[in-house]
């Protein structure tokens, strides 16, 4: 069972990714850092702050492994809606080439970006659902 709960998950999270990549690169086709896997690892950082925040709300914070709702959305629909892998094969791309400057931003964005929105989503849950 929790092997469906994670392939269902990230089926839509993939199948998501991919829909909203594709729409985000066809409305900004400028030469530029990869916007497309950035604003989708930022909205995925900010998503799992939401659900993270919330699980954390509803369960003790020990628990997470089988439970069907982490399993199902941690696991399964963020694990495959963000990806570190395409971040660093983007990077890579602008490093090989390179455009340090881009690489620079690109990099600083989605680490800062990333864990900024994430913090900032986890803490607004658990100040106004505490």
């Amino acid at each position: 069972m929790n092997f469906l709960l994670i392939v269902l998950g990230g089926a839509v999270g993939a199948i998501l990714r991919y829909e909203l990549g594709k729409r985000i690169m066809a409305r900004t086709k400028q030469p530029g850092i990869p916007k497309a896997m950035l604003i989708v690892n930022l909205i995925g950082a900010a998503g799992l702050g939401i659900f993270l925040g919330m699980y954390g709300v509803m369960n003790s914070p020990n628990e997470g492994g089988d439970n069907p709702w982490y399993l199902l959305i941690n696991i399964g629909f963020f694990g495959a809606f963000t990806t570190f892998s395409t971040f660093s094969v983007e990077a890579f791309q602008l490093l090989h080439k390179g455009e340090m400057k881009r690489f620079w931003i690109y990099s600083s964005l989605t680490f800062i970006g990333s864990i900024t929105l994430f913090s900032l989503a986890y803490m607004f849950i658990l100040s106004n659902y505490m």
